[in-house]
């Protein structure tokens, strides 16, 4: 029985290659650590759903993946934390996984990293702009030196944003070089970057903005932004 708007928790257990494609009750991980998945409320088989990915930090074991979707939405996306968000085999293997039990849409895949997760992000989305739709860093930034820009006729058509806690270091650096070359070669070669910075508004200004503040602005990125298509063959996401 499916559950939606329910996390569920993936054990590391047999699921052999053949049953790929079909819903089994098995499921092979990377690792022993549980994956994290989101199922929209309403969930319908019929309908291919964006699929968001989300990158936490590698440490940080409270990422509740289920309270996240609840703030940014409980209808429109399937959402999965890999087992290894550090490792670019085990997010592939989650995406895999996802869609041979699930309804995802094949070209709505998208990459959404915090802080260190979101320089993997950006670094997975470059080094394969093919198989995302869009990717989003948060408080995570863009790494330069790192040649991934070399392939930029392929990454130029890719949908990027940035949100920046102005209390972190990103938000710190905000205008030191390195975020101002981003910038820079970004709009150079008609690359598409938004940049959100999120201003504190605690009293003492020692508070960080949550990752809850900024989820609102993500839902609305990915629908007005990059989901967007021609009237005509709109589906309505609610």
């Amino acid at each position: 029985m499916v559950h939606q708007s329910t996390v569920f928790h993936y054990e590391s257990n047999h699921c052999s290659p053949s049953s790929r494609g079909s819903l089994c009750n098995e499921v092979n991980l990377p690792s022993s650590e549980p994956e994290q998945l989101f199922l929209p409320r309403g969930y319908e088989s019929g309908y291919d759903y964006p699929l968001l990915v989300w990158l936490p930090q590698s440490d940080d074991a409270h990422f509740d993946l289920g309270r996240t979707m609840m703030r940014m939405s409980l209808r429109n996306y399937i959402a999965v934390v890999p087992a290894d968000p550090s490792d670019l085999e085990s997010c592939f293997e989650a995406i895999d996984l996802t869609m041979s039990r699930y309804s995802v849409h094949s070209r709505r895949i998208y990459l959404i990293g915090v802080e260190e997760g979101g320089g993997n992000a950006f670094r997975y989305a470059c080094q394969n702009p093919e198989s995302f739709a869009g990717v989003v860093s948060v408080n995570g930034q863009f790494p330069l030196r790192e040649g991934l820009l070399g392939q930029f006729d392929r990454v130029r058509s890719l949908p990027m944003m940035l949100c920046c806690d102005e209390k972190t270091k990103t938000g710190e650096l905000l205008n030191d070089r390195d975020v101002n070359q981003t910038l820079r070669l970004f709009h150079a070669a008609g690359g598409l970057l938004s940049m959100r910075v999120y201003r504190n508004k605690s009293t003492d200004g020692t508070q960080q903005v949550s990752l809850g503040d900024m989820v609102g602005d993500i839902d609305r990125w990915i629908m007005d932004e990059v989901c967007r298509v021609p009237e005509g063959q709109m589906t309505a996401l609610v």
